[in-house]
């Protein structure tokens, strides 16, 4: 008995240095990013190798498979952020889309959700197998938005990251939750200083 609850404590102790780790390494993504630094999407791949493993362990299935999705978002961003800064005259590459756009894409994302939710609630014993569905299909748009260089992509993750913080408290992942605190008001301020930034890319143009 006494072994087991060694075995216990040391788990939950590596868990929360894997978790400590993850957060610092997601928190340097979002600030790198907020800086439109090219660095960023390093940083985001080893937040990925560690969410993968702490999302799986705590039950969030829809999360842990987001991990897979952010991995190649990662490639993918470092790529295109790269190929932009080559671009003569074009060092921002800035874009916005219009309200009728993201409506669409609102539906389709929210659509995807419900079906998500619905696989994973029958089918798995995940937690929070609805709302968990919702934030891992907008967290999949967000993320591509952010790779674009799409402006209002902060305002996606503003909702996303504040109910985040709901279920990362009900799951006991208190660093995590610290950090999706931080992530709100990053993407508050995020948004405002890249649409200043898309201005002055407009004005330039």
């Amino acid at each position: 008995m006494t072994a087991l609850w060694q075995q216990l404590f040391a788990d939950m102790a590596l868990m929360t240095q894997l978790e400590l780790l993850a957060v610092l390494s997601a928190l340097a993504y979002v600030l790198l990013a907020l800086k439109q630094s090219l660095w960023c999407w390093p940083a985001a791949m080893l937040s990925t190798l560690l969410y993968s493993h702490i999302m799986w362990h705590s039950a969030l299935l829809s999360d842990a498979l987001l991990q897979i999705y952010y991995a190649g978002m990662a490639l993918y961003g470092w790529y295109h952020w790269r190929r932009l800064q080559q671009q003569p005259g074009q060092p921002r590459g800035m874009t916005e889309w219009s309200w009728s756009v993201h409506a669409r894409l609102i539906g389709l994302t929210a659509s995807a959700g419900l079906v998500l939710g619905y696989l994973m609630s029958r089918y798995t014993q995940a937690d929070f197998a609805w709302v968990d569905a919702q934030t891992t299909t907008f967290s999949v748009m967000a993320t591509f938005l952010v790779a674009r260089k799409v402006v209002s992509n902060w305002l996606y993750w503003l909702v996303i990251d504040a109910v985040c913080i709901y279920v990362y408290i009900e799951k006991h992942l208190y660093f995590t939750t610290a950090l999706f605190v931080l992530y709100t008001l990053i993407a508050l301020a995020g948004f405002f200083l890249w649409r200043q930034s898309y201005r002055q890319q407009q004005q330039l143009a």
